[in-house]
């Protein structure tokens, strides 16, 4: 949005631009991105609006679409906005719980997800109740802002969900306030070509062994593993430590992983989930994300290492890969993707999808409160 003595120009949610006129005979007020009602609204000008800021806009619109002479403007700013994201991001990490539905009780309202807690999954029954909201995400995107209001029974094993609200005492019982859910697709394979000037990526997937096109947006998340780290998942995914023999008791990947098991939107956020805290990744010590035999906390070592573009990716690469579930024409969309995982894929099939049942951070605008309505 781009702002101006006259007016300013706005983007719409869909993406087309529209010149709005602000005659000072126009109503024009502030309100808080909480707020239900005007009762607290603050009268402001046309100066006090901001580029970023979100605005509903009330007035005549032109024979082309193009152009429309405000009557009034509500107004919510880009900083409230913000603060508002950020704390119902905290609270969602702090009220948070989610896993991957393994199954659906419409009759009762309950939702069971199994969630990989220190190398063990643990399985968790969210109940809802009329009250509860429920938001199914996109078929191409996992920004919180395009999920959609979608009925309990639309929810399906397999899905990946993610809850709000109060979990009991055990931990095995949590009562929803806010559900988002949505299935995605794990993809591990070798890179057959590279198109930078389209930001895509052509995969050939080992379990379907055909083609997939992958697609990037701003939101995908790219990292490579350098050669060290991932001889050291490896062993820790076949249940042995680097310098040690794999196998052994209490070994191996955990019970139920499966190969459509990536972890849910925002999952390393739950303070549920097993998160440890940031530091040095040791297969077998603090940081190193779980027990040995266990998968190791994927979204810990992902924190720590920098950003990497397609630049860096090759062809012949091995890839793993969390996206959308996409269209048939149309590919899907990146939400991560791990480098440099050859010796992960090389270990077994079982190593390889018990690293996708450990917390990815799928991005893309991960729960924290929807945005104002424009």
């Amino acid at each position: 949005m781009s702002v101006d003595s006259a007016g300013f120009t706005l983007q719409t949610d869909s993406g087309t631009r529209l010149t709005v006129l602000l005659p000072s005979t126009a109503t024009v007020l502030r309100v808080a991105p909480d707020q239900k009602d005007l009762k607290s609204a603050t009268k402001i000008t046309a100066a006090d609006i901001s580029v970023g800021d979100r605005v509903l806009v009330r007035g005549h619109i032109s024979d082309d679409q193009k152009t429309l002479l405000a009557t009034s403007a509500i107004v919510m700013s880009k900083t409230d906005i913000a603060k508002k994201q950020e704390a119902e991001r905290a609270d969602w990490q702090k009220r948070g719980t989610g896993g991957l539905v393994s199954s659906v009780d419409p009759a009762t309202g309950t939702v069971t997800v199994s969630t990989t807690v220190f190398g063990t999954v643990k399985k968790v029954a969210i109940h809802t109740t009329k009250d509860t909201i429920l938001r199914r995400y996109a078929p191409d995107s996992v920004k919180f802002d395009d999920a959609k209001p979608a009925p309990l029974d639309q929810i399906n094993p397999g899905d990946q969900l993610r809850a709000r609200g109060t979990r009991s005492q055990d931990g095995t019982e949590f009562a929803a306030e806010e559900i988002v859910w949505g299935s995605f697709r794990n993809i591990a394979g070798t890179i057959s070509s590279i198109d930078t000037s389209q930001n895509s990526i052509s995969v050939m997937d080992l379990k379907t062994k055909k083609p997939v096109l992958v697609k990037f947006t701003s939101d995908s998340q790219l990292r490579k593993l350098p050669p060290q780290m991932a001889q050291m998942i490896a062993m820790r995914l076949k249940g042995g430590t680097p310098g040690g023999p794999p196998g052994g008791a209490g070994s191996g990947p955990p019970a139920g992983a499966g190969a459509s098991g990536a972890a849910p939107p925002a999952a390393s956020q739950a303070g549920a989930t097993g998160a440890r805290p940031a530091g040095a990744f040791s297969p077998g010590g603090p940081g190193g994300g779980g027990r040995p035999g266990g998968a190791p906390d994927l979204q810990q070592i992902l924190n720590r290492m920098p950003p990497s573009t397609l630049a860096d990716l090759q062809k012949g690469d091995a890839v793993m890969i969390v996206a959308t579930q996409g269209t048939a024409s149309g590919g899907v969309t990146a939400i991560t993707v791990l480098g440099g995982v050859e010796p992960i894929l090389a270990s077994s099939g079982s190593a390889s999808q018990a690293m996708f049942m450990t917390p990815w951070n799928l991005g893309g605008g991960a729960p924290g409160g929807e945005e104002a309505a424009q």
